[in-house]
C-alpha cells in the first residue's frame, strides 16, 4: 500500500490542511485502517480503492478516534494523489461513500468538489456553549455538527479552541462563524 501525505487547500509546503491518502490495493479490516489513522495521527486518513465495478473509486475516512463520515480536506487529498500520482485521465472523479457519491473534478487552477449539505436546525443556545466558546451565541444550529454564529467576527479569528471543552458540547464537530466585514468570517 502507497501512502502519501497531502496539504489540501494550498500550494506551499507545511500549509493548508494535511491529511494522509492510502491507496489501498488488498482489502483492509476496519481495524487496519484505525490503527494506521492513530499511527498518522492527522485530523482524517483516507483509504481509498477502486470500485469493484470498475465505476469510480471506494472511499473512507478515520480520525486517530473513529470513522467520520464526510471529510472536505481528505477528499481534496485523495483527488489529487488520483489525478496526479495514479496518472487518472478523466476530468471527473466519483467517490463512493458512507456520505453517497461524491464527485471532484480537475479544472483550469484547481478542482472542484460537489459534496451534500447537511441540514441545520435552529437549536437554543446554551450555558455550555458559552462557557466553552467564552462567548455567548447569537444563534445555534445543529446537523451533524454544531454551528455558533457568534457576535463579532474577532470571536471567530481569535479564538483559540481547547478539545477537551469542544467535547462537552452536542455535534461531531463545533463550527463558528460571524457577520464579517466582507460577509462571513
Amino acid at each position: 500500500m502507497k501512502q502519501f501525505i497531502v496539504d489540501a487547500f494550498t500550494d506551499i509546503v507545511f500549509k493548508g490542511n494535511p491529511a494522509a491518502v492510502c491507496l489501498v490495493e488488498q482489502p483492509l479490516t476496519d481495524e487496519q485502517m484505525q490503527l494506521i489513522a492513530i499511527e498518522n495521527n492527522l485530523s482524517e486518513t483516507a483509504f481509498v480503492q477502486a470500485a469493484a465495478d470498475g465505476n469510480g473509486f471506494d472511499l473512507r475516512w478515520f480520525t486517530p478516534g473513529s470513522e467520520v463520515d464526510l471529510c472536505g480536506h481528505a477528499t481534496l487529498a485523495t483527488a489529487f494523489v488520483i489525478f496526479n500520482e495514479c496518472n487518472f485521465k478523466e476530468s471527473t472523479i466519483v467517490f463512493h461513500t458512507m456520505s453517497g457519491d461524491l464527485f471532484v473534478n480537475r479544472v483550469e487552477n484547481g478542482y472542484e468538489m460537489t459534496f451534500p449539505a447537511y441540514e441545520l436546525t435552529e437549536v437554543p443556545v446554551t450555558a455550555a456553549m458559552e462557557a466553552v466558546l467564552g462567548v455567548c451565541p447569537e444563534e445555534a444550529y445543529m446537523g451533524r455538527d454544531l454551528l455558533c454564529v457568534l457576535p463579532d467576527e474577532s470571536f471567530v479569528t481569535d479564538y483559540e479552541p481547547k478539545s477537551e471543552a469542544l467535547l462537552m458540547l452536542d455535534g461531531l464537530l463545533v463550527h463558528t462563524t460571524a457577520a464579517g466585514s466582507n460577509g462571513f468570517a
